[in-house]
């Protein structure tokens, strides 16, 4: 017998995969490596076969990269490939890459719709081709459907495994076709009500299909009121209605109105906290794709571009200094100080502009309230502005001994918290006018901004004050 295999027969080795504070348990993950590393299924099966497909993916992320295909090739049928939906895309194309294809198809085909597209999407045209091959026809048809729609819609992300029964079925029969059907979808929470030509024509919950008696009409319980999503809005605008109205699903019907598949809650919970993820990391001048599992090249070429245009407008800001060498050559408190501006500055922008951004990608700035967020802004920042040009102005006086530096460094200090707060405001909405992603592109023209302005304000009053 293996030592690993001793171990997990071992009651004392037993252990879970994450501990009390929700980390991932390294000596579980050994345990694993050696089970991989002595080829035993048993083991596997054992010790990760009930791991739920969360947590599988947290483990094949925290095994080396040799081991993850090792690991499913190993389980085989006993493997989850909704694991594959959980990871990083460069951990899940390293995987799919030295996985065979008929592995990929095999573990696919107990997938759901939504989760196959999500995996296959990625994946070159000819790998992606040759597991669709694989599949039976009535799966690769759909599975195909889903994948002809544009990126970021429904139709990509919907589920097309439905429960749509007849306007003329009852009750009765509706519970028991889903009593005797085999083929229906892991989890759902209504059932969609067509005619013969397939045309949505309502919803019934299935608290309300139980509490009805049997002989009721399926039409009768249907509300034909229910709001649909287009397989072609975009997911951002779908994730938005699912929060509006506190949707758990929603059908999905095409151009002619027929239904052709599901949103369910967790598709939209996957949206938004990819759409957060994807703006933070822009706000920080990171590419939305950027993940823990990329190589130091990858990375590295992709924040370059963003950091060149950073350098660029650091120089612009300072020939901007370089206007007033001779001021800075006199005092050089003057030097020490104009950083203290431009941080000010940049930081009251960056608040606005966080604000600013996430309003906007969720809906809730919009040309209805547009003046009123950017007075409210500009409001904050007077105000703000003359506290902190009281204190700075008191700071720098008695640290340097002179009245009137403390004079000057306030008044730049409000001038361009002020200009802070405007741009922080401003750029971003332009930018969404003008259908760029404030996300993406703010962050770079909002500092460059309150540079130039701050250290503009600073030396330029600073000069006027000490030629008098």
């Amino acid at each position: 017998m293996s030592d690993a295999r001793a171990d997990v027969l071992d009651p004392k080795a037993e252990m879970a995969f994450r501990d009390d504070d929700g980390e991932v348990n390294p000596a579980f993950v050994a345990l694993v490596a050696r089970l991989v590393a002595a080829g035993d299924h048993d083991g596997l099966v054992a010790v990760a076969g009930d791991l739920h497909e969360a947590d599988l993916g947290g483990l094949l992320e925290a095994l080396e990269t040799e081991d993850r295909p090792k690991l499913i090739e190993i389980l085989g049928k006993d493997f989850d490939f909704t694991a594959l939906t959980e990871v990083d895309d460069a951990v899940r194309e390293e995987i799919l890459e030295e996985l065979e294809p008929e592995t990929v198809a095999e573990g696919m085909r107990d997938l759901d719709s939504d989760d196959a597209v999500y995996i296959l999407e990625d994946m070159d045209e000819a790998d992606k081709a040759e597991i669709l091959d694989k599949l039976p026809a009535s799966e690769r048809i759909a599975l195909q459907k889903s994948l002809d729609y544009p990126d970021d819609t429904a139709g990509r992300r919907m589920q097309t495994e439905v429960i749509a029964v007849p306007t003329f079925w009852t009750v009765g029969q509706t519970i028991d076709f889903m009593r005797d059907t085999h083929e229906l979808p892991e989890t759902f929470y209504e059932i969609y009500v067509v005619d013969p030509a397939h045309h949505f024509k309502g919803t019934v919950a299935l608290d309300k299909l139980l509490r009805s008696k049997r002989p009721v009409r399926i039409s009768a319980l249907a509300d034909p009121e229910r709001k649909t999503v287009a397989a072609t809005d975009e997911l951002t605008d779908v994730a938005q209605m699912f929060k509006r109205y506190n949707f758990v699903s929603a059908p999905v019907v095409d151009e002619a109105e027929r239904l052709v598949g599901v949103m369910t809650i967790d598709d939209i919970v996957d949206i938004l906290e990819g759409e957060a993820d994807d703006e933070i990391k822009a706000l920080g001048g990171v590419k939305g794709d950027e993940e823990l599992s990329d190589t130091v090249p990858a990375i590295a070429r992709s924040r370059f571009q963003w950091l060149f245009i950073n350098l660029l407008t650091a120089f612009f800001a300072a020939s901007v200094m370089k206007m007033f060498s001779g001021s800075l050559e006199k005092m050089v408190a003057l030097a020490v100080l104009a950083p203290v501006v431009a941080s000010q500055g940049g930081n009251a922008a960056t608040q606005t502009m966080t604000v600013a951004v996430r309003a906007l990608a969720t809906g809730e700035l919009g040309n209805w309230n547009m003046s009123r967020f950017v007075t409210r802004e500009l409001t904050v920042s007077l105000i703000n502005g003359a506290a902190f040009a009281l204190i700075t102005g008191v700071v720098a006086a008695v640290w340097f001994g002179n009245q009137g530096l403390g004079l000057v460094i306030g008044l730049a200090i409000i001038v361009n918290l002020f200009a802070a707060a405007l741009a922080g405001a401003a750029i971003p909405i332009a930018l969404d006018k003008l259908g760029i992603d404030p996300a993406v592109s703010s962050g770079t023209f909002v500092t460059t901004v309150t540079d130039v302005v701050g250290f503009f304000a600073f030396l330029g009053i600073a000069t006027l004050w000490f030629s008098l």
